[in-house]
């Protein structure tokens, strides 16, 4: 049936009302929505937010996003740099070792670096090497005050003020050291890897023990590990080198001669005391 001219069909007060609020854009009628963002996250009130009335909070400004952030000021100031923190989780120092015989400066190394590092990577002493890291191989032997030591588990810092003496140090004038040539003369040196720790070693031995027995050369060098030499020429070197300082220092014993004491030898002593004396000599008639 067709309507009659002149009527309209009014919409329903819920459908107009919803019709009222949808956007013009919405082709069909959309539900109830918060007008402001604000309210959608819970607040009564827009200015809550910080945003103004009418602009979507993705607009607004955002804290430092159209500021640069100031450059970081150099350290210390005027381009110079800060100093050391005292309380640093690494901190660094700066000592002097006295090395064969010579004062060698260590400037800011870290407190924590040992004397192999020390002696390798600063010092340029490449003689001790690296061969564990933990004490137990040998091969980084040097001397503290004239104690043997693994070089790798002494702090560098620690060592400061003390006598360092190295593989370097052996030689005497540019020419190796007794020890140092029985031991290539006898087949001891192979790779080359472990021989300057044994060297250190057998010189600390022959320091405090003049003629070592085969024994007592074998405790000496448990704590040198070498897989080259077998032991057998370190153990001739030591021979060698205790035959030949035996050979020297009785070459110089009869090279030196005795003073025989007064009487003995048949040297009697002048009757009257010094024959060079005048008897004459205080004024006494």
């Amino acid at each position: 049936a067709h309507p009659a001219p002149g009527f309209e069909p009014q919409p329903e007060p819920a459908a107009q009302d919803a019709a009222e609020a949808a956007p013009q854009h919405l082709a069909v009628p959309v539900a109830d929505e918060p007008e402001h963002p604000s309210q959608a996250a819970g607040h009564d009130h827009p200015e809550e937010t910080g945003v103004p009335e009418g602009q979507a909070p993705e607009d607004s400004p955002r804290p430092g996003a159209d500021q640069e952030a100031p450059e970081a000021a150099a350290p210390g100031g005027d381009g110079q740099a800060a100093p050391e923190d005292a309380h640093s989780e690494h901190p660094h120092a700066s000592y002097v070792l006295r090395v064969n015989g010579a004062d060698r400066p260590v400037t800011d190394a870290w407190i924590g670096e040992s004397l192999l590092y020390v002696l390798r990577e600063r010092l340029g002493l490449a003689g001790a090497k690296d061969g564990c890291s933990q004490g137990e191989c040998g091969a980084c032997a040097v001397q503290v005050d004239g104690r043997l030591v693994a070089s790798c588990l002494v702090p560098a810092a620690t060592a400061a003020g003390s006598e360092v003496r190295t593989v370097e140090g052996l030689a005497t004038d540019g020419e190796p050291s007794d020890v140092q040539r029985a031991l290539a003369n006898c087949g001891a040196v192979q790779c080359g890897f472990c021989v300057p720790g044994m060297a250190m070693t057998v010189h600390d031995l022959l320091e405090g023990n003049h003629a070592p027995s085969d024994l007592e050369t074998r405790q000496a060098l448990c704590g040198n590990l070498c897989r080259c030499s077998g032991y057998r020429g370190v153990l001739e070197a030591v021979r060698e080198v205790v035959a030949e300082r035996e050979a020297n220092a009785a070459a110089e014993e009869a090279r030196i001669p005795h003073q025989a004491p007064p009487g003995a030898g048949g040297v009697h002593p002048h009757p009257h005391g010094n024959p060079h004396e005048h008897p004459h000599d205080g004024g006494m008639a």
